[in-house]
């Protein structure tokens, strides 16, 4: 079964079906949390560690992608990152507790945490230059997929057979994964040259871990908590590199590396206040919250390859500066929406937001990390991906504080009150994300006329 040679696109597609389960299930899951809320006693605030833990497991151990990839073969990566999901599949498949379906995920976490970057780095270090834009569309659109079907499929599944079944239709997904990978990527020897820095990995996990709750909590404790860690990592990451922080030298790099965190922000947040606002605010089933979200990120998920072959013929400037005034406007209009309480216009501004989305963020990504050199590429890949779980998970639980306080204070409109509040702060960062990019686009037009 194992192959000598790189199958680079059956590679990138058997990583991405890791990372489309992933997003799969943490959007279906989305649909159900009324329905956890019910079963395990649990408020907003609670169930949103169903994602956030997930996001969380990811942000920790993406970090160590960069160590990962110099010291172990892909090969090897794959395997383990595989085997790991399936577990954390299997878990939640038979999911009795909130304890153990949080654990269950935490298992995929891991597994999608080392799965995400394997496939991003073979896009850049596996596919040719003049290639890349259209390789990186069909990496993320591997992923972008499943934010379309995700929602839909969690509510027909869970009307039907109950959340846990959400679980049971992956694991054979999970198999064909397995199987392709080893079918296209190569056993190669890698000879381990770093020593691993367990004080760094520490202080960071606590670090982000004690933000995260410091977000969710509204608490300064833990904020203080997190800035003490994250110091002690920043001190002892100096020492011996396990998260390459000099790629934040790059001034353009952060600009766009703004504009990424931002859409992922907004993907997280509305996966969560969306379906959660039409089944408490606007009274609807878990299958009608489910279709809502799927023509928006269907849409968004097709262009994605279409956006990247457009980088490839003109560059990034056109597509991402139409991609994010649409989804700017797309955000403030949806906002001011909510106090109407007319899905049939909530549904049309989420399409405009998810086809901003589709012009811009595959083309933010591939800018983003096209600044770095070759020897930065790794790190730049590894940072990215760290910043953009933790702002996932971030993003998701301040969406539960706003709503849950929304709740709180309003007992018969507070739904429509959090949602429109969460989907303000949105609207804040794109104003932001925007004028970071047309500070950015002089020199990315020098730089994709050269090359």
């Amino acid at each position: 079964m194992k192959t000598r040679e790189w199958h680079v696109f059956a590679a990138i597609v058997a990583a991405g079906i890791m990372c489309f389960s992933g997003v799969l299930i943490e959007t279906s899951m989305n649909v159900t949390f009324p329905a956890l809320m019910h079963e395990f006693q649990v408020n907003a605030n609670g169930v949103q560690w169903v994602t956030t833990g997930y996001l969380l497991a990811i942000a920790v151990v993406v970090p160590l992608s960069a160590f990962f990839i110099r010291n172990y073969s892909a090969y090897r990566l794959f395997v383990i990152s595989n085997l790991l999901f399936f577990t954390g599949v299997l878990t939640d498949s038979f999911a009795p507790t909130l304890t153990i379906l949080l654990l269950g995920r935490v298992f995929q976490g891991i597994g999608t945490g080392i799965a995400l970057p394997l496939m991003f780095h073979i896009i850049l270090t596996k596919s040719p230059l003049e290639k890349r834009g259209t390789m990186m569309g069909i990496g993320t659109m591997t992923t972008a997929l499943a934010p379309a079907i995700g929602p839909t499929y969690g509510g027909v599944v869970m009307a039907a057979l109950g959340w846990r079944a959400i679980f049971w239709f992956l694991l054979p997904l999970i198999i064909i994964s397995f199987v392709l990978g080893l079918r296209s990527i190569p056993s190669e020897i890698v000879k381990r040259t770093e020593s691993f820095n367990l004080l760094a990995f520490i202080m960071l996990s606590v670090g982000l871990a004690s933000l995260l709750l410091a977000i969710e909590q509204l608490s300064g404790m833990w904020l203080i908590l997190s800035l003490i860690t994250l110091g002690a990592f920043y001190y002892f990451n100096r020492k011996t590199t396990l998260l390459n922080l000099h790629v934040f030298k790059n001034h353009i790099f952060n600009r766009l590396l703004v504009g990424v965190l931002v859409y992922q922000a907004m993907f997280l947040a509305l996966s969560f206040i969306l379906p959660s606002f039409i089944q408490i605010g606007l009274h609807q089933s878990s299958t009608v919250a489910g279709l809502f979200m799927f023509p928006g990120a269907l849409i968004g998920a097709v262009l994605g390859p279409i956006s990247g072959r457009i980088l490839d013929q003109i560059g990034p400037v056109k597509p991402i500066s139409f991609g994010l005034v649409i989804s700017t406007i797309a955000m403030f209009l949806m906002a001011i929406t909510f106090q109407n309480e007319m899905i049939w216009l909530l549904l049309g501004f989420h399409i405009m937001t998810q086809f901003g989305s589709g012009l811009a963020v595959n083309n933010l990504m591939t800018a983003t990390l096209s600044q770095l050199d070759q020897n930065l590429s790794a790190d730049g890949n590894s940072v990215l991906n760290t910043l953009q779980q933790f702002t996932g998970a971030a993003a998701t639980a301040f969406a539960a504080r706003l709503f849950a306080n929304g709740q709180q204070q309003n007992a018969l409109h507070g739904a429509m009150f959090g949602s429109r509040a969460g989907v303000m702060v949105l609207f804040g960062l794109f104003v932001m994300a925007l004028i970071l990019f047309i500070l950015s686009i002089n020199t990315l037009k020098k730089q994709w006329r050269t090359n």
